[in-house]
């Protein structure tokens, strides 16, 4: 599936792709809700109602993967409700095994990842994964996400890199498709990013459901 030969660059997704994107849908969907219906005294049926609605507004946006946006938005903590259930952050399967073999075949290796720099550093500290990569670009540094065409300019002028010679894998075809607007040429997407939910399918893009499929 990949010519290692014709590879210089990594770009890697976090969430979904390195990490289980489970620990992120139970936040977002049950622990946060539960949370908000009791500072509001109402529902949880309520409060998801109001809290799904108001995802929905900022989806794809810098605001919506901001923990800073969603404690003023919400009147919580959002930190400290993440480090509640800290213990579901997970790496996903042959991920550690994948980096390492990125680095003995000395390919630059990069996290690029839309979560905001708070999340960043809790599950960097979880998973110690920063320590197998290069470098780590988060999009709120570059001031857009990665949704969007200008991301990947500004991304370009930070850390140069050969658009036919760059893998880039991420598991949210919207992202895949900005990146693919923007001319990279090799490009995955992951099938199961939350291992508790349904495994994805595409034909828009070469797929992957974990890292041995594409182990050197």
């Amino acid at each position: 599936m990949i010519d290692w030969q014709q590879i210089d660059t990594v770009f890697l997704d976090m969430d979904g792709t390195l990490l289980d994107l489970h620990f992120d849908n139970y936040f977002w969907l049950q622990h946060v809700p539960q949370r908000y219906a009791q500072s509001r005294s109402i529902s949880l049926e309520q409060a998801k109602q109001e809290l799904f609605s108001r995802y929905k507004d900022v989806e794809a946006s810098l605001e919506w993967y901001c923990v800073d946006h969603w404690s003023r938005e919400l009147g919580l903590d959002i930190v400290l409700l993440k480090q509640e259930v800290e213990h579901l952050i997970s790496v996903h399967p042959h991920v550690v095994e994948f980096l390492d073999a990125m680095r003995r075949l000395q390919k630059k290796t990069l996290l690029v990842t839309n979560a905001h720099q708070k999340s960043l550093a809790l599950k960097m500290d979880r998973t110690k994964l920063s320590g197998h990569l290069d470098g780590i670009i988060c999009s709120h540094d570059l001031g857009y996400p990665k949704e969007s065409d200008e991301f990947w300019e500004r991304l370009q002028q930070l850390v140069p890199f050969d658009k036919r010679r760059t893998l880039f894998v991420d598991d949210s075809p919207s992202v895949l498709h900005a990146a693919q607007r923007y001319g990279l040429e090799w490009l995955l997407m992951v099938l199961r990013p939350d291992t508790k939910g349904p495994t994805k399918t595409t034909d828009q893009f070469p797929a992957i459901h974990d890292f041995s499929e594409i182990m050197p």
